[in-house]
């Protein structure tokens, strides 16, 4: 069984959850005022990915305390190619004054180089976005509203064992989205493209490593997505698993990314992946297109990313139903972060 959260203050007196577990909506109230760990080891962030079969965008604005991060990156699945910049400064320790709750509120970022706007009125995320000199001296510009077409979101309150550590997550797959990204003279129109949304706020400990897969579209004419994911944190009272499918969310239990390996480690992540579960609820087959592989090697700091987006075949098993699909775009990620 997996607990379901309750309404109230994620925190305690002490810095720790009051609670772990999951919800399908953000039922907990996060206060970074209410953290007793050391500041420079809060990170705060708001991930947006909105793509189609043919392309995607994601943009990320994120506050890790020691550092803040601007970041857009445009992804090509016909070439296939992609291409990633960041803007960073640091110690910023909670100045860019990320919202303490998805509902509403913005967040703005801006210096000579970019600009990166995510409004949030309660009914409409509108997200703007200006990076100057992408690549070979070319800018980039979008502008995209995004609306949600689902009552449910993934939540989940997940403690670390360690006092005074913890991450509050919430996914809401299935944005729809409208209006356009330009990049070398090209315009991609994003209307009738849908996305998702990664809103994480928590302590982390030093050294940790996550596995997440997203998808979000529509097949055979219902609306469908996913968030599955696992390998940090304390996840015995729930897991991040769940299915939208129509206009309901579906818990789900543990998943097992099947990244192809020697028998000791990963080895190749553009050969297919082969996702199951335990209880035989998940099959699907992901057939890799892009890895937009970073590492980051700062001595210190390290983050080894492996973001593969590509195409997910299979079915997933909910309430005995068998909700099937073909070819779906969506990604799966392996990141290894000491930060």
């Amino acid at each position: 069984m997996q607990h379901k959260l309750s309404e109230g203050p994620l925190l305690n007196e002490r810095g720790n959850l009051n609670e772990a577990g999951y919800a399908f909506s953000l039922v907990k109230d996060y206060d970074r005022k209410a953290i007793k760990a050391n500041s420079m080891r809060i990170k705060e962030w708001d991930y947006y990915y909105i793509g189609n079969d043919e392309y995607g965008i994601a943009l990320t604005i994120a506050d890790n305390s020691y550092m803040n991060l601007m970041s857009v990156s445009i992804l090509d699945f016909k070439k296939p190619n992609f291409i990633t910049k960041s803007y960073m400064q640091f110690f910023s320790n909670g100045k860019v004054g990320l919202p303490k709750s998805s509902k509403i509120g913005d967040v703005c970022f801006s210096s000579k180089n970019c600009r990166m706007n995510f409004y949030n009125d309660g009914n409409v995320r509108h997200l703007l976005c200006w990076f100057k000199n992408l690549k070979d001296g070319k800018d980039f510009t979008c502008d995209v509203r995004l609306t949600e077409t689902n009552k449910d979101s993934m939540v989940i309150a997940t403690p670390f064992d360690k006092d005074k550590h913890f991450y509050y997550n919430q996914k809401i797959n299935c944005l729809q989205a409208s209006g356009s990204a330009t990049f070398d003279g090209i315009t991609y129109s994003l209307d009738n493209c849908y996305g998702v949304l990664d809103w994480g706020r928590g302590v982390w400990t030093y050294s940790n490593t996550w596995y997440w897969a997203s998808m979000s579209g529509i097949y055979n004419g219902n609306r469908i997505g996913f968030n599955l994911g696992y390998g940090f944190g304390n996840t015995s009272a729930a897991t991040e698993n769940v299915l939208f499918y129509k206009d309901r969310a579906y818990k789900l239990n543990d998943v097992n990314f099947g990244i192809p390996n020697d028998g000791t480690k990963e080895i190749d992540y553009m050969k297919p992946w082969h996702f199951t579960s335990k209880d035989g609820s998940i099959d699907m087959i992901f057939e890799p297109i892009i890895d937009r592989h970073d590492d980051t090697n700062a001595v210190v700091l390290k983050s080894l990313q492996h973001q593969v987006f590509g195409k997910f075949s299979g079915y997933i098993i909910v309430e005995g139903e068998k909700v099937e699909f073909n070819n779906m775009l969506g990604f799966a990620e392996k990141v290894r972060n000491c930060w």
